[in-house]
């Protein structure tokens, strides 16, 4: 345990929406504004630790038992926003796209059947009462997706060591109201609709674009490279200018400007592969 209290999780990256608190009904909007006055507030490491730490067991548990009640909390032009964590939904997610990524003997001896059917058959009840629910944070392992940009522009860009308070060590993140973020999604999907075929990219856009959709008008969209910033160089953070990137291809694209959109992607994509690539480093 102390070792999962303690270990930097280095390879998840997030992208979160805060909502303001008057988005939320009553009780939930009185705990979060209880919560907000916390003198310390818990951080993105912690949340990974406590879900390292169980882990452990034996049987692991895969999902917590009960939903967090923590949050990430932001202020947005005076107005307190709110990133419930949602850790119990975010697991039982996790652990159906978990069952299409890991070959079956290597799932089935991290998590054993068993212990998977019971989740499934806990999240299939949770959900006849809860048909609506939708999680405030998508998280990416070993890469932020390149989809996740098109949200931001480059001078949104935060980057540095102090960004956050009580955040040690370096950020690297974006933020950038809702209305702008569901105004570039619009139009990078137009852009890419009219340059390229159906795919991946597009269907990744559309359903980034669909989950806004679900957030309060007022709300605050973020992609925090969170512990990625532990495992890439700093002169790479540095240098990385990806929604930059991501939006000067996307203006090449319209411009029909093949060449430099060819150029923007190259970039794009040998960052983001040589960040995949430390997976399996040994």
């Amino acid at each position: 345990m102390g070792l999962a209290s303690s270990v930097t999780v280095p390879y998840a990256a997030y992208l979160r929406v805060y909502e303001p608190l008057g988005a939320f009904p009553e009780p939930e909007r009185s705990h979060w504004a209880r919560y907000a006055r916390r003198e310390s507030l818990p951080g993105i490491q912690d949340e990974l630790r406590r879900s390292l730490a169980d882990l452990l067991p034996t049987p692991p548990v895969p999902v917590p038992v009960h939903e967090s009640g923590d949050a990430f909390v932001a202020l947005q032009d005076g107005v307190l926003c709110v990133c419930p964590w949602r850790t119990r939904l975010r697991g039982w997610l996790a652990l159906g796209e978990l069952t299409e990524s890991l070959p079956a003997p290597v799932l089935d001896a991290a998590l054993p059947p068993v212990v998977r059917r019971q989740a499934e058959a806990d999240y299939e009840r949770w959900l006849e009462r809860n048909p609506d629910a939708r999680p405030w944070i998508r998280t990416a392992t070993w890469q932020v997706p390149l989809r996740w940009f098109v949200l931001f522009a480059d001078e949104e860009r935060e980057y540095g060591k102090g960004c956050e308070p009580g955040r040690d060590g370096l950020v690297l993140r974006y933020r950038t109201p809702m209305v702008e973020a569901r105004r570039r999604v619009a139009r990078g999907l137009r852009t890419l609709k009219d340059a390229i075929d159906e795919g991946p990219l597009i269907d990744g856009l559309v359903d980034v674009g669909r989950w806004l959709e679900e957030f309060h008008p007022r709300s605050l969209a973020e992609l925090d490279y969170g512990g990625l910033v532990h495992m890439v160089p700093e002169a790479d953070l540095a240098a990385d200018h990806s929604a930059g990137d991501t939006a000067e291809g996307l203006a090449a694209l319209r411009d029909g400007d093949g060449a430099r959109a060819g150029e923007a992607y190259e970039r794009l994509t040998e960052r983001w592969s040589a960040v995949r690539n430390r997976q399996y480093a040994n």
